[in-house]
């Protein structure tokens, strides 16, 4: 048994953080904070709760059933294949991994090129060459994960970060704007939804292999040590992203007199161009450009070691590669149209996530073999295809069969499905308890 010092659970603490802070999560408080104006605390508590509480529990759920596979099987052994390999596919190359590579693009070179420069299509292509290629270099290596994020990037993240915060202290604010919307209705409820978007739940479940190997490869093997690193590393990852959460939110509350954004990147470019002038810009394409160099390689790293365990006669190394070329061609379809087609995918996905990550933390209450997983997840997957069906093949046609689910239009619909079906579930087992 090999104990861990304090100061090696904090780097893997680091390296979890910053595998988890991309670009989204820089782009999302700061548009809550200028949405949400005078009930900005309550709307932080709601967003913090999902965008960290669930992350944080979706680390200790891997950590608590052993490994994704496991916790996948409880509900069938083909869902148990199919469910891993749609996560790691969708918030791999497909989607997540380009989506950060054309973003860093967008935030960390557009504002520095000519419109001209900046319309011509081998800008990006050749940028996407250069940015791939060093995370392909340094995902080679994953058993230097730690040294590399935690030494390194994440320092580096959130110095950049701590010096806005500070500087925007010093400058005036303005008043707080009356809240708008959801916001002023039910502050919490919205700022809880917001964090949803994060999709952090998903990557919890991908970097959880991560956590693990890294701790492998420092001796520890135990499970029951193993899985009380795991929750302490998540636990501190959660405590930088809470921490960075409500710096970046209220920098968006105290800046909305600079003017209406319709996004968070607007906000803090806007924000940055106050505190420090020209100079600002290139300070913000230096934030996102490393936060989305951190997801990327976390991302290749947690992929390549899924699919070199589900295919071994491919090597690790080969996968690496593959998935970089696969998401520098995804990424030059521009910014745009992979975050059309990615919102909906990852919107009927997470809720199955969510689901899977309460019935592991339930555990003691709740057998393996539990008719719940069954009832609840299938319940959960059909609204899913039927509301992804809905939303892209025929745009809203059958929104008058969904509306009048609670939480439908907040994007919270599944809820009423994951009740019916754990409702289900537990009467299943107790009617095959009496029937033994």
């Amino acid at each position: 048994m090999n104990a861990l010092s304090k100061k090696e659970i904090v780097l893997i603490s680091f390296m979890l953080f910053s595998m988890f802070f991309g670009a989204g999560n820089l782009i999302f408080p700061p548009f809550l904070g200028q949405s949400a104006g005078d009930q900005v605390w309550l709307s932080l508590a709601g967003f913090i709760l999902s965008a960290v509480g669930l992350p944080i529990l979706g680390v200790a759920a891997i950590a608590k059933a052993g490994s994704f596979y496991e916790l996948s099987s409880r509900v069938h052994p083909a869902f148990a294949r199919l469910f891993p390999l749609l996560i790691y596919v969708s918030i791999g190359p497909a989607l997540a991994i380009p989506r950060a590579g054309s973003l860093a693009y967008e935030m960390g070179m557009v504002p520095f090129l000519s419109e001209t420069a900046a319309a011509v299509p081998r800008g990006l292509a050749l940028y996407t060459l250069v940015f791939f290629a060093l995370v392909f270099w340094v995902s080679l290596s994953p058993s230097k994960l730690v040294d590399r994020f935690g030494k390194l990037m994440t320092p580096a993240l959130l110095i950049l970060l701590l010096l806005i915060f500070a500087r925007s202290l010093l400058n005036p604010k303005g008043e707080l704007i009356p809240a708008e919307g959801a916001y002023a209705a039910h502050p919490v409820l919205q700022g809880f939804l917001e964090g949803y978007l994060t999709m952090d739940a998903l990557a919890a479940l991908v970097f959880g292999i991560v956590v693990s190997n890294t701790l492998r490869a420092k001796g520890v093997s135990e499970p029951g040590q193993l899985s009380r690193y795991m929750m302490a590393a998540g636990m501190g990852a959660g405590i930088l992203l809470a921490v960075i959460y409500l710096m970046l939110g209220i920098l968006g509350s105290s800046h909305a007199f600079l003017g209406r954004a319709e996004n968070g990147a607007q906000i803090l470019t806007n924000v940055m161009g106050h505190l420090f002038g020209s100079s600002g810009i290139l300070l913000l394409g230096g934030i996102f450009t490393v936060a989305c160099l951190c997801v990327s390689i976390g991302l290749v790293t947690s992929c390549s070691q899924y699919f070199s365990g589900l295919f071994p006669r491919v090597s690790y190394r080969c996968w690496v590669g593959l998935l970089c070329i696969a998401s520098m061609l995804i990424a030059n379809m521009g910014l745009t149209l992979i975050l059309k087609i990615s919102v909906p995918i990852l919107g009927s996905i997470y809720p199955v996530a969510i689901v899977l990550i309460v019935f592991a933390l339930a555990d003691p209450l709740l057998s393996p073999r539990s008719c719940v997983y069954v009832t609840a997840v299938g319940l959960v997957v059909l609204y899913g295809i039927f509301d992804l069906v809905n939303t892209v093949m025929i745009p809203r046609s059958m929104d008058f069969l969904l509306a009048g689910l609670p939480l439908y239009r907040e994007g919270a619909g599944w809820a009423v499905p994951a009740v019916v079906g754990i409702m289900a579930g537990l009467g299943l087992d107790l009617l095959f308890k009496r029937a033994r």
